[in-house]
């Protein structure tokens, strides 16, 4: 059962960064230097890819994909510390093997990293805690509320977030990790990867001490 979650957190993971980076790519070669259309691409094609992996992985895996949503169910209690911590790492590690198979795509250097896309600065920082504690509230808003709708719910959220944040919503730490290991259009500048991932971190304590007060359990 561990191996079999394992493997989902894996692919999902692996498939979110071919999502990103790949559309980001595409999305950047064919819009002729209008950013705004290849981040539109990007967008876009980031939340259809979010849909699909949550919804046909969810049931076996629980669909983390992201060291943030596996840190705030293990607060929660809702995921043994050693599988948490297996988690995290098949979630980094997928997530750099799926940048490379983007690479590979599009006949790009499999090993490269990010030189160009620098993301710093308090407005980055801050986009990174709204945007990774809003994620964190409609998923655990959604399962409260309608557990079902959380593949649209978490799909449509990052699909907007990406244009409401100035980070354009990285808000998973192996994302992040991951996208300093491509020198295209979603790239990070790999010196820029601590604060983001530090802002992500506080952002699931601050939605720790909010949603489990929020979402309390149903009254029977």
């Amino acid at each position: 059962m561990t191996a079999q979650k394992l493997v989902a957190e894996a692919i999902g993971t692996a498939f979110l960064l071919i999502g990103v980076v790949g559309s980001g790519i595409m999305g950047e070669t064919l819009a002729g230097g209008n950013v705004a259309i290849a981040l539109l691409a990007n967008a876009i094609a980031t939340g259809c890819m979010l849909y699909a992996i949550i919804t046909t992985l969810g049931p076996i895996s629980g669909a983390h994909f992201n060291p943030a949503v596996t840190l705030a169910f293990l607060l929660r209690g809702e995921i043994a510390p050693r599988l948490a911590a297996l988690y995290v790492i098949v979630q980094v590690a997928a997530g750099i093997v799926g940048v490379w198979a983007a690479h590979l795509m599009f006949d790009l250097p499999i090993l490269q990293t990010s030189q160009t896309l620098h993301r710093t600065g308090p407005a980055q920082w801050s986009s990174e805690v709204i945007a990774t504690f809003g994620l964190l509230f409609v998923i655990f808003g959604g399962l409260y509320a309608r557990a079902e709708a959380v593949p649209t719910l978490v799909a449509l959220y990052i699909t907007g977030a990406y244009w409401y944040t100035s980070s354009t919503s990285f808000a998973n730490p192996a994302v992040t990790i991951a996208r300093g290991f491509t020198d295209t259009f979603a790239g990070i500048y790999p010196g820029h990867i601590l604060m983001f991932i530090l802002a992500q971190i506080l952002a699931v304590g601050l939605a720790h001490l909010a949603l489990t007060r929020l979402f309390r359990p149903h009254l029977t």
